[in-house]
């Protein structure tokens, strides 16, 4: 399938033209005004990011920031996820002795408050259909540039979506009666297919920024305008929980490619708009994508709090093979977190939900991937973090290597390489190292190459060793791609 094609399942009426990557604070240029008062404060970069990260602590939120933080907002106009901002501004008023606003920074209010945008989780349907469009229409029309950084999480951006669909997970009545067209059932359908077709693509070449624009195109051209029509209670569900998906896929292919920020947007937009269908699983299949994406930027106790809700929430909804996902990702976190009896728990839970499924169950759109074999690669990940590599291969053995599936088999491949270097096999981890690396090859994805970095810190006690030189410089360009 060509790369043209994929676009023109969800072409808007002005066909493929402008798509663009969005990437969240980035200018072109230096932040004249804040480098003029940064002279006139005088503080040192490492000292000022040390100020604002103590604020931030005070406000109950983790930040790490350094002087290239502060360099990176002064010199190329960085702006860093709100309340940031306002802590900046805070922390030159301490140092100037008088009250500094955001747009003495050149940071302003309206150029602060797009970096939430798609971050609010209203209690009402109508203002959550809004708040889902606005930002979809923002993503579509603003040209972002398409760079390098991975863009900000803040993990603490999940905690009022999860406890308001953890109060109420479904919505009453969703019939509307809009100025658009009558949304039928074959628009529903043809969304669906729209998510399920963005799905292949991900899984065989990552979120790469064309294909994550592409998506982003889907929800502006084709979901937005649907959601403005008018449509029974019965079809509105379905058009809800459609369009969830495909929030969620285009959420998940932001993550991929390593743009956080909105990654968290449309996750969220995704879990309001499952509320939104009253459709309990696919709200626990989101909460657990959300906890994946949080477990992997480093957030192990919330990532294992945020799969647990979607256990409880969900329980009584959720197929076997959802149930399964959710405790795999929390077996997941377990192992992160070095507590190997909750990670083989949480494991061995997932195991006896996926050997209770049926392909006639109603799983959420996606899902079925969720295999036995599936469940084994996921496993090989939970022992590489405990450090039990003989359990990496037994896993492995069980693990099918599908077509289709590329950055997942090259991921995998860099998982079992980290175990053999574990085992101080040095030779088959490099062989396993360098399949990583072809695999992969063709997949644009940030993710991915986590994993290659992962594999090269457990390289590091050989880094001497001619093989292990050569493969570090063939890992460089391709983390450099």
């Amino acid at each position: 399938m060509s790369q043209i094609r994929y676009l023109a399942v969800c072409d808007g009426p002005h066909g493929t033209e402008g798509v663009e990557m969005v990437e969240s604070g980035r200018r072109t240029s230096p932040n004249r005004l804040l480098i003029a008062l940064l002279e006139q404060a005088g503080p040192s970069r490492e000292g000022l990011a040390r100020r604002i990260n103590a604020l931030a602590a005070e406000s109950g939120l983790e930040r790490h920031y350094t002087h290239t933080s502060v360099q990176n907002w002064a010199q190329r106009g960085m702006i860093p996820t709100p309340p940031i901002p306002q802590l900046l501004a805070q922390a030159l008023s301490e140092y100037l002795s008088r009250q500094i606003t955001l747009g003495e920074i050149g940071m302003t209010e309206s150029e602060t408050a797009r970096l939430s945008m798609g971050l609010d989780f209203p209690r009402e349907l109508a203002p959550a259909v809004r708040n889902a469009v606005d930002l979809w229409s923002d993503v579509e029309r603003r040209d972002f540039l398409a760079s390098a950084s991975t863009g900000t999480f803040a993990v603490a951006a999940y905690n009022t979506p999860l406890t308001r669909w953890l109060i109420n997970p479904a919505d009453v009545g969703t019939a509307h009666r809009g100025t658009g067209r009558t949304v039928g059932a074959a628009d529903v359908a043809s969304l669906r297919a729209s998510a399920d077709q963005a799905r292949r693509w991900d899984s065989q070449y990552g979120g790469g920024d064309w294909r994550t624009a592409a998506v982003a195109r889907c929800l502006h051209h084709q979901a937005a305008p649907l959601l403005r029509g008018t449509y029974t209670d019965a079809t509105g569900r379905a058009l809800f929980a459609a369009t969830a998906e495909l929030s969620r896929v285009a959420g998940f292919a932001y993550f991929d490619a390593g743009h956080h920020r909105l990654a968290q947007a449309h996750l969220i937009q995704a879990l309001r708009l499952a509320r939104a269908a009253g459709d309990a699983a696919l709200g626990g299949y989101v909460l657990a994508t959300m906890a994946l994406q949080t477990l992997l930027r480093g957030y192990t106790s919330q990532a294992i709090d945020m799969a647990e809700a979607a256990t409880q929430r969900a329980s009584t909804a959720a197929s076997p093979r959802a149930a399964a996902f959710y405790k795999l990702i929390e077996g997941r976190a377990h192992a992160r977190a070095a507590d190997s009896r909750a990670a083989e728990r949480a494991l061995a839970a997932a195991d006896e939900h996926l050997s209770r499924a049926t392909p006639d169950d109603p799983d959420p759109a996606g899902l079925e991937y969720m295999t036995p074999e599936r469940l084994a690669a996921d496993a090989t990940e939970i022992y590489r973090d405990l450090r039990r590599p003989d359990l990496v291969h037994r896993w492995d053995a069980q693990a099918r290597r599908p077509t289709g599936y590329t950055r997942s088999t090259g991921m995998r491949a860099a998982i079992v390489a980290s175990a053999h270097v574990q085992a101080r096999q040095l030779d088959e981890g490099l062989h396993r190292g360098q399949q990583a690396l072809t695999l992969l090859a063709t997949v644009h994805s940030h993710r991915a190459k986590d994993y290659i970095r992962g594999l090269l810190i457990e390289l590091r006690p050989w880094e001497q060793e001619p093989q292990v030189r050569e493969y570090a410089r063939r890992a460089s360009a391709f983390l450099a791609a």
